[in-house]
């Protein structure tokens, strides 16, 4: 399998900075293992900032042994976030979402996942949503006390209550089998606030190559308000 992607960020149009941190930085191609991943920073300017950019830099770093599964580095990004917190007590209580993406040369792709950064697998024209949001209403949601549309305009919906910077952190797991023409997107909550299923969906189904995928995205979130920062990662799998 071949993978090909697009990252895009954005600070929006009311932040003053950009707390979210996307790997791969650039766009490229790749036959052989890709990680890919996003991160949404909290904690005030600076400890965002820290949270998600440590936290994404241990988890994607190289190992000169076997590769650790995306659970197993999304820990140790959560370990990352709990030492430089340690170290600098104007950083207590940053925290921040990870989810991440190992895509295998056989069409294998397995997920780390911890917060309301979402990974969604479009296939055949159909948008699904591969991880669960780590949230007050996504809870409710899967509860079934809300519906995605309700849960975009409720008022606690920034209410994350699953971050990296936990001792004993839970990661949630999931692995896929992806199949030619299949397309995955990772994205921070300032796309999914801001456009609906539907609207990503669109932009997936109509855009042929990754970067426009992941720049129509962005524009659509700014389009719409753009309140927080918007962070994607588009992959497009092709045998």
């Amino acid at each position: 399998m071949k993978y090909t992607w697009s990252s895009a960020t954005h600070v929006g149009l009311v932040r003053e900075s950009n707390q979210d941190s996307v790997a791969p930085e650039h766009d490229g191609a790749t036959d052989e293992i890709l990680i890919a991943a996003v991160a949404d920073g909290m904690g005030g300017a600076a400890a965002g900032d820290v949270a998600s950019r440590v936290a994404l830099a241990a988890a994607i770093a190289p190992t000169p042994e076997e590769q650790p599964d995306p659970a197993a580095r999304v820990r140790t990004g959560n370990e990352a976030v709990l030492k430089a917190e340690a170290e600098d007590r104007t950083r207590r209580g940053m925290g921040t979402t990870l989810t991440l993406g190992m895509f295998h040369p056989d069409g294998h792709l397995d997920v780390g996942h911890v917060g309301d950064s979402r990974m969604y697998l479009f296939r055949d024209g159909t948008l699904t949503q591969v991880t669960d949001d780590h949230s007050f209403v996504g809870e409710l949601v899967r509860a079934g006390k809300l519906n995605p549309t309700e849960a975009m305009q409720h008022p606690r919906r920034n209410i994350v209550t699953r971050v990296l910077g936990t001792p004993g952190l839970q990661v949630d797991s999931v692995e896929l089998h992806l199949h030619s023409g299949d397309r995955v997107l990772i994205c921070s909550d300032g796309l999914t606030d801001m456009v609906t299923r539907g609207g990503i969906e669109a932009i997936l189904a109509d855009t042929t190559t990754v970067t426009d995928a992941a720049w129509g995205l962005v524009e659509a979130a700014n389009r719409a308000g753009g309140v927080d920062n918007t962070t994607v990662v588009v992959v497009d799998a092709d045998q």
